[in-house]
């Protein structure tokens, strides 16, 4: 149905077949169509548990909270819940507050942006299973690893001492309507401020992937993102830094990366690089931590990139 529009539009209405501009039409015609479809709808589905996930609910629900199982639990908190960037620095403060170690809630700040839901749906509807689960078993690993990682580091020194002396008032838990009618106009009012929130991000990523689906030729591609090298892979986490975009943003350019011959693990780690250590992220984190924290969470997570990077495109060179 997707590609049918786009070649609707791009090859019958605009009579661009055969021509790069057509190629680049019909590639944005039917991602921008294809993603913002899929969008709506799991957000609409995640609308209907949204209650169950506020900030607060969660931060009651990990206190006190250490060990392994903690840490499982952030992680698996963090993959569910539709937090951003901007969320991170209440959650961080809550979670400071309500006891859990550090290195659970750095966990918890990996996996919340890196592995969401709807950019899990929108992967699947883009690229395929396959690739999707890889991306969400490397990212889930790395937040899980991570924790204890970080807690090796002894960052507690590094979080701002504004942090510690802040003691947050308990949140009273509200049950939510639960009324057909009062939970989709929550799900629905999710849909309208999630994609009212990300849809520049969605245009402006299809768009950057069709014009490299149309415009740039592949051998260039190829030869600017290197062979799968140690080189190539640290350039694409390092071009992924000063980047900023929503997860679903990015998948368009993967997939037209990808669709060039880009070797795949040097696409995941410029995903990951993007969405988990973008600057702008970086720059908000830095409001509740010391630069030195800062930089051994980046090391790590940049680190975690090339690893993942490396791993997979020598996994590929194998039948």
């Amino acid at each position: 149905m997707f590609d049918a529009l786009g070649s609707l539009i791009a090859y019958h209405l605009l009579r661009l077949d055969g021509t790069a501009a057509g190629a680049a039409v019909h590639f944005f015609v039917m991602d921008v169509t294809k993603i913002l479809l899929l969008l709506t709808a799991v957000i609409y589905l995640m609308g209907w548990l949204r209650a169950l996930f506020t900030p607060e609910r969660v931060r009651l629900m990990m206190r006190g909270r250490s060990g392994p199982g903690a840490r499982l639990m952030a992680v698996g908190l963090g993959a569910v819940t539709p937090f951003c960037s901007c969320s991170s620095i209440p959650l961080f403060i809550g979670f400071v507050e309500a006891g859990i170690p550090l290195g659970v809630t750095l966990s918890f700040l990996i996996a919340s942006p890196m592995v969401d839901l709807a950019a899990i749906a929108v992967l699947l509807g883009v690229i395929g299973w396959k690739i999707t689960l890889l991306y969400v078993l490397t990212g889930l690993t790395i937040a899980f690893v991570g924790g204890y990682v970080l807690q090796a580091c002894k960052l507690e020194r590094w979080v701002e001492g504004y942090v510690w002396q802040i003691h947050m008032a308990e949140v009273p838990i509200v049950s939510p309507e639960t009324s057909w009618a009062a939970r989709h106009t929550n799900a629905w009012n999710e849909v309208r401020q999630i994609v009212g929130r990300i849809w520049k991000f969605v245009l402006l990523g299809v768009g950057i992937g069709a014009l490299i689906h149309g415009y740039v030729p592949a051998d260039f591609i190829v030869r600017s993102a290197g062979d799968g090298s140690i080189l190539s892979v640290v350039v694409a986490v390092l071009a992924g830094v000063p980047m900023y975009s929503d997860a679903v943003g990015i998948i368009p350019v993967a997939e037209a990366l990808l669709g060039k011959g880009v070797p795949l693990g040097t696409v995941l780690a410029f995903m990951m690089a993007v969405i988990a250590l973008s600057l702008p992220e970086m720059l908000i984190l830095r409001k509740v931590v010391k630069w030195q924290l800062l930089g051994v969470f980046s090391a790590y997570l940049a680190i975690s990139f090339v690893l993942v990077g490396i791993l997979f495109n020598n996994l590929a060179r194998f039948p």
